[in-house]
């Protein structure tokens, strides 16, 4: 849908100005995947200055630079700066689905930086008319989401003593695993032993990354089944390997890295590839794409988890409110990413209690900068007191 406003042609506000910064933030511990190890985060943080005095915000975030994906922080940010702030000068911000569609046809792919801008729009239309987010996507079904916490250490006592830590403050009781760096044989005996450790308490899921071969599949897939591990994101890579390993074996799988806006999702939901669809809104292309894959996956019977990049506070939110919409949500989410940073950027942190996010309610995204905090952590400042090199990864698998 378009969203409308209610000035007359002539009076219709002009976005003025386009302004990106990258912010660095450390984070609370090393998060390892298969594909790398992150000690920081960067944060791409768009905002749009209208001539009526609103301003936007928004995020593009990545995943360990570019080991995950073909876009970076920095990336996002050239793109915004170089391509889609003068097609965005003295357009109309409120015409949210218009001015979208102008970047479509004239930047291609870029899917983070896209999302990053469509956030911004519609936070700042969300404040112009009064109303949050969710009601753009046609309302909220629910007010709080479950999180699960992802146990990324890459230390099996460490991952039990973080669970039992999250567990015993009633923060998370959901636990996904990144594994695929070790042998198949001693990723589940990880496993294993942190499921042994939280029992009934918890439900523990794993994250491959596409790190198997079906072979390793094959031989991980049952085995998960066995020690109670409820859910396997991604063990490979192509729709046609988790399609036989879906239909093989009695244990959920889900695509993660394969669902890469809604046509891809279409290909899967048609091929029956997965039981399990996790939907991100950068990777999808926007908040709009991200809804066009959950409707997809509902039509098809396919179950939905609310992914993420491990944004910051802006993109969990925009995700929050897109996620909250959704009919169903049969495997929660995973919107941790606020918590995973060592420092706040919002005045007012988002609120995480009793296993599950709230939305925000406020117009537009809901939430509010700290100005302070977002000089201090921006990379191009002065002064560089973060203790952890920008961007900071290193190579896994």
């Amino acid at each position: 849908m378009d969203i409308t406003h209610t000035h007359v042609p002539n009076q219709a506000p002009r976005i003025e100005r386009v302004e990106t910064l990258l912010l660095d933030i450390p984070t609370i511990r090393p998060h390892r995947m298969s594909v790398a190890t992150m000690h920081a985060q960067t944060l791409m943080i768009v905002r749009l200055w209208s001539s009526d005095s609103i301003v936007g915000i928004g995020e593009g975030t990545t995943i360990g630079g570019m080991s995950y994906g073909p876009e970076s922080p920095e990336g996002i940010k050239l793109t915004i700066d170089t391509y889609m702030a003068p097609l965005l000068k003295d357009g109309d911000p409120t015409r949210v689905r218009a001015l979208m569609a102008k970047l479509g046809k004239l930047v291609k792919g870029n899917h983070f930086a896209k999302c990053a801008v469509e956030t911004a729009l519609l936070d700042a239309q969300g404040k112009r008319v009064g109303l949050p987010l969710s009601e753009f996507f046609g309302g909220r079904m629910r007010d709080r989401l479950p999180v699960a916490w992802t146990l990324a250490s890459g230390d099996t006592a460490r991952d039990i003593a973080e669970a039992e830590q999250m567990l015993a403050g009633r923060r998370h009781n959901v636990f996904k695993l990144k594994i695929g760096m070790r042998a198949v044989r001693d990723d589940v005996a990880h496993v294993a032993a942190i499921k042994r450790a939280v029992g009934d308490r918890a439900s523990v899921r794993v994250d491959v990354n596409m790190a198997w071969s079906e072979t390793d599949a094959v031989h991980g897939l049952p085995a998960l089944a066995d020690v109670g591990c409820d859910l396997v994101e991604q063990p490979t890579a192509h729709a046609a390997s988790l399609a036989r390993l879906t239909r093989r074996f009695p244990i959920a799988v889900m695509a993660d890295e394969s669902v890469q806006d809604p046509e891809t999702a279409f290909q899967l939901a048609s091929a029956r590839a997965v039981d399990v669809f996790a939907v991100k809104t950068e990777q999808a292309g926007g908040l709009f794409a991200a809804q066009r894959v959950g409707t997809i996956a509902d039509a098809a019977g396919i179950e939905l988890y609310g992914g993420t990049m491990l944004e910051g506070s802006i993109g969990t939110a925009s995700a929050a409110h897109v996620f909250s919409t959704f009919p169903k949500l049969q495997w929660g989410t995973e919107l941790f990413g606020p918590l995973l940073l060592t420092e706040e950027i919002l005045v007012e942190p988002l609120v995480y209690s009793d296993f599950q996010l709230t939305v925000p309610t406020g117009p537009g995204l809901g939430v509010t900068l700290d100005e302070d905090r977002l000089q201090f952590f921006r990379r191009d400042a002065a002064h560089r007191l973060v203790s952890v090199p920008a961007g900071a990864v290193t190579t896994g698998v």
